[in-house]
């Protein structure tokens, strides 16, 4: 898959949150950038600097390397973008989709449910049993739900999942 500066984007804020996304811009085509100049350039101190720095790394999107100061004697930490990570990443969060749909199309398919007519809420049998069959939010009369068309979406969706990644 093509890595555009939004494909890029839409992953980081997947894995790391919104809040790193002005850090990346700043990364993407440059190398070893001090975190003090990151700090600089993101108007924010070296420890909110640091911990988004942290966030990134979690994921392995930025490494560094350190030097020292000759003049002060402290290590400073230079950073990069690894933007090599970004397809990886992106099949990760893909796969974990679809284990959760098909996670959620398994419990469809086994279980029954019941919708109160006001559609306050959509319990299992076994929740809505425990209600007598009455809204716990309304005191309307439950009914089965047919949920049909809702397996059927599932079923797209992971299959859509599955062919995004294979493009990979």
């Amino acid at each position: 898959m093509k890595k555009t500066k939004k494909f890029i984007e839409d992953v980081v804020r997947e894995v790391a949150g919104e809040s790193t996304l002005p850090l990346v811009k700043i990364l993407l085509n440059k190398e070893s950038v001090s975190e003090y100049e990151l700090a600089d350039k993101l108007k924010k101190d070296i420890n909110q600097t640091r911990n988004l720095l942290y966030e990134l790394h979690k994921s392995n999107l930025v490494f560094s390397t350190r030097k020292k100061d000759k003049v002060k004697g402290w290590y400073i930490y230079y950073w990069s973008f690894d933007s090599n990570r970004i397809n990886h990443l992106f099949k990760n969060i893909q796969e974990k989709k679809i284990e959760k749909f098909k996670r959620m199309l398994e419990r469809e398919e086994d279980k029954a449910f019941f919708i109160c007519t006001n559609k306050c809420v959509r319990l299992d049998f076994e929740n809505a049993m425990s209600f007598s069959f009455k809204c716990p939010e309304c005191g309307a009369l439950m009914e089965k739900d047919d949920n049909t068309k809702k397996i059927q979406q599932v079923k797209k969706e992971i299959e859509r999942l599955e062919k995004v990644i294979k493009k990979l």
